[in-house]
């Protein structure tokens, strides 16, 4: 049974920084993009960070410059690093992961806001 649960969410004022984790069993993360998603209130999912079993990232252009994704494989665990937090980051964010079928994690909260 694949599961992916997040952590390292919470309320951080604007300029601030946070670390999410995504701690993955039951799939081999090794061989798989994973990917970083947010939802934030009121509007559609998007997705907000990818790399690729390779180590490729890719950004989301309101992201680019302020945060990081990363993996560590042999703990299960994919990462994102977000500096300089803006209002505009108050979201839920989701990791995911593919294989025959399509992964969430349950999501952390990040609220950005003085």
């Amino acid at each position: 049974q694949v599961q992916l649960v997040e952590s390292g969410g919470g309320l951080v004022q604007p300029g601030g920084s946070l670390r999410l984790s995504c701690a993955a069993s039951g799939i081999l993360i090794s061989i798989r993009a994973m990917y970083w998603y947010r939802q934030p209130p009121g509007k559609q999912r998007e997705l907000v960070a990818t790399i690729t079993s390779g180590g490729i990232t890719t950004y989301a252009d309101s992201v680019k410059g302020r945060f990081t994704i990363s993996r560590d494989n042999a703990k299960r665990t994919l990462y994102l690093q977000m500096n300089s937090l803006k209002p505009d980051d108050t979201a839920t964010y989701y990791c995911n992961v593919r294989d025959s079928r399509e992964y969430w994690g349950q999501g952390t909260q990040v609220t950005v806001s003085s």
